[in-house]
């Protein structure tokens, strides 16, 4: 029993000795880490007063549980039952996933308890953390953590729902003695699960009303990703760094979009690209790279996969065949951006968008935009109101037709074909299938026409129209996939949320100071900014204390006229032209019961019945709102005669559409029939429900003798001929058509019970009344307009025509913006917009320009100055037609421009690229011709300007003739000097060529291109054409203003911008009150327009009063017009009567005052003083 050595000793060369000769050969080690001398594990093995497994299960179960264990098996069960028994906890699939990842173990994702491996990589995890190895996780980061998708909130809901089913049920078993009296229904009550589920859709915070403002506003909420709710962050408690951009949320979570304001950061976005997978994490795809080569094969990381890998950018220069062609890549690794070889790269981004959602990857130039603004503009898109007149942005990204379409705005046709028939309500696409049945598809015909039906004036959510309008005419040929009608805010196919204007940045009289904006009149003239508004407006019947209320005509004290438009029920009809006050639907409601006086009882006793005592409750038209009514919808619970035509017109259109379909169906039945019996022969053709021969057995059916045949009155169920083939297909084309006619009469069926079936109603509502009103709004002062970089404005002015500034062609320009509004934010795409816009105007394309890899400056410059040619031979009535490039000829040179070497890698101007260098031979042969093209155009301009100068300088020689000669002895000797210097001049002059003529001039380039080939700078002689013209190679145009005719001092930038109408509308806002509800406690008018509220006048306001020593006017603010109560009524009478005002009297407010003090336990009294007191 001798101790040769300690645990925990370390073993060196003396104590080995020591054991060796003690004769000791096996000993149990414990070996440290090489990488670090760990004393973690020997320090807790020297502490640790166990040595046996039996010692350390005791001595675990009694630090769980007071007292000792039994036995041991009981101490290893409750272990077992604490750690690994998938009963007590659940870790689930993605506690695993993260377990696993984060500990690098690898056990299946099906096992959802710890194991002992993963015991023993937790110490090993704690150990190397303490020893300054190994990093502690980021709780920011997008691996750590998920999504939760509307289906899992659903089944937890359900999950909750059906363990209280459970724990209902076994209560009721427990208290039910009887087991055989017992059944399913005393048991189970499915209510308490769809209680459950209706509470989550009717009252939890992430079930929310549908953004339907516009087709975008509707994508971008479905694709919303919230940190609130319940089992997430509140807006109070969230700090800095949860609202902060993450570099892990590169391609999952958009960094732009958010709310402004207390929820900024919470509230996020999907990018373009991301999809959630089965585990709730965000993936976005990458282009794998291997051996420094791109390529086509895609994979989809998720935020903790992606940690480990080198990603280069979507727009890294690549060659043909996927090589790098730099030697250094800039890349992304974590929240690094290296420069790496391509040796060193693992994936590639696959689009520039795939940062960024679908809001913001709409704004072109995006990366000219501060980000603070294009977060106003992607925001700002969202609420953008759908015009009558929509027009797709001449500058867009190439994602308009994409969000159109998959918002679900648009009819796609589903199969190819051509269009047969086109109505403002449906389309109907022959698909080309009249080959007729097979043996195998009898009917086949049916199939062949696809029928869309149209969405007309719909009401969204927000008040806004849906209305779908045909793009295609009858004979039209469609591809599967192509749009065949338009939606709101969509023109074309493509997502069109406002209109392009002319716009110029300049300060206007004042009128657009601080972000006014000052617009033409003929955007209002022209419906430009109209845009339909559909409102809602309801009428509830309820059963009252004193009886019920009733929907009539009859009210009491209206004038006839004011009935002009309600139908006999007392229904405003559809059609009618509302204006605020006018009824829309007439409703009594019973006073209460009075005693009768001798007077009335005598009445009853003549005419039976008392005249009824009745208020008037109608529905009236609310101030502010005005339209005509489109739709009227009836919702009852009792039956009457109201509810009973209205249904009677729903079943109606049910029927008409049935027997439509049948009608059809017989129709392709009869035709197929006819080409099945065409050359058989008969054997039994009976007369429809008789028993009489239509044609005798052994008639021949050859071409005419079918001619003279109507199926419709042939018996088909006993028609027989004497081929078993022929009967046998006719058999089966009759069975397809009755299935089918089964199939629409069960459809009618069930649509005609839905519309019988009693309304569900609120309680004590027996009667809804719906009506709907549609007004048109046009663009008016006062109305928030936007573009699409955060340039947001109120109108300030809508000005006439004749008076907004003009362009040196005489066109008048329709917004007028303030230049100041671009410097301090940062927003310069919108300059870039509006020159892009200018020439995508004049030639007539539509430009694309991608997020991060759009057009730069020099691009937009040169494409910029070839359209300016086009504008000028035209305001400068030139003969020769300038060059017009179409779009694909534009493409091809933005192409070619990309390839053209730069000095520091991009555009660094509107100037820096130069017409002269379309001519390299580098460069493709449309561009080389398009250069030409302009070449030839400026020489014939030259030469036209040319001989305008001659004509000018020969009137000139002319004159001073004609001076002199007319002039003759009276001209002074200086007189005769000018004019004799001018005439010599002149004469000069006239002598001169072209070219010298330019020169003179002022115009070297233009000259230039009539002198030797080699010299001329096409560059320079475009530049001088269009400063003739009045427009700067830098996008600016000299303006005329409207009202003075004279020209403006300096040049000013003008083009073509994309700016939106707001639902921020006036004509929403504005409210006035003058006699209306007030505050039960204070008295005073509510407030809010909902309420038909006053205007609170503050203590400012009373400031500015007294600043006035208005007194009276004060006076009257704080007592009649606010809570006098005596008062106010007092000088309603004076007014009518049309008497002086009388004083005021005490406000209700200081009555308020006083009960408070009083309820302090303070004595104030009013009036007379204390005795004994003066």
């Amino acid at each position: 029993g001798e101790i040769l050595l300690e645990a925990g000793k370390e073993l060196g060369e003396n104590p080995k000795k020591k054991l060796l000769k003690a004769g000791v050969f096996k000993v149990d080690v414990l070996v440290t880490s090489a990488r670090a001398e760990s004393q973690l594990i020997k320090n807790t093995l020297t502490k640790d007063p166990t040595s046996t497994e039996a010692e350390a299960l005791e001595q675990i179960y009694a630090l769980l549980r007071p007292g000792e264990a039994p036995n041991l098996e009981t101490a290893r069960a409750a272990l077992e039952r604490l750690f690994f028994n998938p009963k007590r906890y659940d870790l689930g699939r993605v506690g695993r996933y993260k377990i696993n990842q984060r500990l690098k173990v690898n056990v299946p994702l099906t096992h959802t308890v710890l194991t002992e491996e993963d015991f023993v990589a937790i110490i090993r995890y704690l150990i190397e953390l303490s020893e300054g190895r190994g990093y502690t996780d980021d709780i920011d980061h997008l691996g750590n953590r998920r999504v939760r998708t509307v289906g899992e909130l659903i089944a937890n809901q359900f999950s909750v729902g059906l363990s209280r089913m459970a724990r209902l049920i076994k209560e009721r078993m427990s208290i039910n003695n009887d087991p055989e009296k017992i059944t399913l229904d005393d048991l189970v009550n499915a209510r308490t699960v769809s209680a459950v589920i209706q509470a989550f859709f009717g009252s939890s915070q992430l079930s929310q009303f549908m953004d339907q403002t516009n087709p975008l506003a509707e994508l971008t909420h479905k694709r919303r990703l919230s940190a609130l709710g319940p089992g997430g962050l509140t807006r109070e408690r969230a700090g800095f760094e949860v609202r902060d951009v993450h570099y892990s949320q590169y391609g999952r979570m958009c960094p732009i979009e958010t709310p402004e304001g207390p929820n900024i950061g919470l509230i996020t976005s999907l990018s373009c690209y991301g999809r959630v997978n089965d585990l709730g994490f965000i993936e976005t795809p990458y282009r794998v790279v291997r051996n420094g080569r791109v390529t086509n094969e895609i994979k989809w990381l998720s935020a903790s996969e992606e940690e480990e890998y080198a990603v280069a950018q979507a727009n890294a220069p690549v060659d043909e065949q996927g090589n790098f062609t730099t030697d250094l890549v800039l890349c992304r690794k974590r929240d690094d951006y290296p420069l790496l070889p391509p040796s060193r790269i693992d994936f590639m981004d696959v689009a520039p968008e795939q940062l960024v959602s679908i809001a913001a990857a709409l704004i072109p130039f995006l990366e000219h935009d501060d980000a603070n603004r294009a977060l106003m503009g992607s925001n700002m898109q969202r609420q953008s109101v759908p015009l009558l007149f929509p027009q797709a942005p001449l500058v867009g990204t190439g994602l308009e037709d994409v969000v159109a379409r998959d918002s679900g705005a648009v009819v796609v046709a589903r199969r190819a074909g051509r269009v047969s028939k086109v109505t403002a309500d449906e389309i109907i696409v022959d698909t080309g299938m009249d080959a007729g049945g097979t043996a195998e598809t009898p009917l086949a015909r049916l199939m062949q026409h696809d029928r869309y039906r149209l969405k007309k004036f719909w009401r969204t959510n927000q008040d806004t129209a849906i209305n779908q309008r045909p793009l295609v005419r009858v004979g039209d040929k469609v591809r599967a996939g192509q749009v065949v009608a338009d939606g709101p805010a969509t023109e074309g196919g493509q997502l069109a949320l406002g209109a392009n204007v002319t716009v110029a940045f300049m300060p206007w009289y004042g009128h657009n100071f601080e972000d006014a904006i000052v617009i033409s009149e003929r955007l209002v003239k022209d419906d430009a900014y109209s845009s339909i508004h559909i409102q809602e407006l309801e009428l509830h019947v309820r059963d009252t204390k004193r009886g019920q209320e009733e929907i009539t005509r009859e009210i009491p004290n209206v004038s006839e006229e004011s009935l002009v438009d309600l139908d006999e029920r007392g229904i405003v009809r559809i059609g009618a032209h509302v204006k605020p006050g006018d009824i829309l639907v007439g409703k009594i409601t019973p006073k209460g019961e009075t005693e009768l006086s001798p007077e009335e009882k005598l009445l009853t006793a003549i005419f039976g019945e008392k005249a009824k005592d009745v208020k008037d409750s109608s529905l009236r038209v609310p101030p502010g709102m005005a339209g005509v009514v489109i739709d009227v919808k009836i919702f009852s619970r009792v039956e009457d005669q109201v509810v009973e035509k209205d249904r009677g017109e729903r079943i109606g259109e049910v029927r008409g559409l049935e027997n439509e379909e049948k009608a059809r169906i017989s129709s392709v039945l009869f035709e197929e029939v006819a080409e099945l019996l065409h050359g058989q022969e008969v054997a039994l053709m009976l007369k429809n429900g008789t028993v009489e021969e239509y044609l005798p057995a052994g008639t021949k059916l050859t071409k005419s003798a079918l001619e003279e045949v109507d199926l419709a009155d042939v018996d088909l169920k006993t028609l027989r001929v004497v081929n078993k083939t022929a009967n046998d297909r006719v058999r089966a084309a009759i069975e397809v058509a009755n299935r089918e006619r089964a199939k629409i009469e069960e459809k009618a069926e069930d649509q005609i019970d839905k519309i019988l079936q009693p309304d569900e109603l609120p309680p004590g509502v027996i009667q809804l009344v719906k009506v709907y009103l549609a007004e048109k709004r046009k663009i008016s002062v006062g109305d928030k307009m936007a573009g699409r970089h955060g340039n947001k404005g109120i109108v300030a002015r809508i000005v006439p025509e004749e008076d907004m500034p003009f362009l040196p062609n005489g066109a008048p320009v329709d917004i007028v913006l303030n230049p100041l509004g671009v410097p301090s934010r940062m927003n310069v795409g919108q300059i870039l917009e509006t020159h892009l816009g200018w020439a995508a105007g004049i030639l007539g394309f539509y430009a694309q320009t991608p997020v991060f890899q759009g057009a730069d400056e020099a691009e937009a410059g040169l494409v910029l100055r070839v359209a300016g040619l086009a504008w000028a031979g035209p305001t400068l009535a030139l003969r020769a037609a300038p060059p017009r490039p179409d779009a694909e000829v534009i493409r091809q040179l933005v192409a070619d421009l990309k390839r053209l070497p730069s000095e520091n890698g991009h555009g660094a101007n509107l100037q820096s690229r130069k017409l002269d260098e379309l001519s390299s031979r580098a460069l493709s042969q449309s561009t080389r011709d398009l250069f030409h093209a302009v070449r030839d155009y400026l020489e014939a301009a030259a030469k036209e300007w040319a001989g305008r100068l001659r004509e000018a300088v020969e009137q000139q020689r002319e004159y001073h003739e004609t001076q002199l000669e007319a002039g003759g002895d009276e001209l002074s000797k200086a007189e005769k000097a000018v004019l004799k210097t001018g005439l010599k001049d002149a004469e000069k002059q006239v002598e001169l060529d072209a070219e010298a003529l330019l020169r003179n001039a002022g115009l070297p380039g233009l000259a230039g291109l009539l002198g030797p080939k080699g010299e001329a700078n096409v560059e320079a002689a475009a530049v001088e054409l269009l400063r003739l013209a009045g427009f700067t190679p830098a996008g600016k145009c000299r303006l005329r203003d409207g009202r003075s005719g004279e020209w403006f001092t300096s040049d000013i930038t003008v083009g073509s911008i994309y700016m939106m109408k707001l639902s921020h509308l006036v004509d929403d806002k504005i409210h006035a009150r003058s006699i209306g509800p007030y505050s039960l406690v204070t008295q005073q008018p509510l407030a809010g327009k909902a309420q038909f509220g006053g205007q609170r006048f503050g203590e400012m306001e009373v400031w500015a009063l007294e600043a006035y020593g208005a007194a009276h006017v004060l006076q009257e603010m704080l007592t009649v017009k606010s809570d006098d109560v005596n008062g106010r009524s007092r000088v309603y009478e004076a007014i009518v009567k049309g008497q002086n005002l009388p004083e005021p009297g005490i406000p209700e407010s200081f009555n308020v005052l006083v009960k408070e003090l009083q309820a302090l336990g303070l004595k104030v009294t009013l009036g007379a003083t204390e005795e004994g007191e003066e």
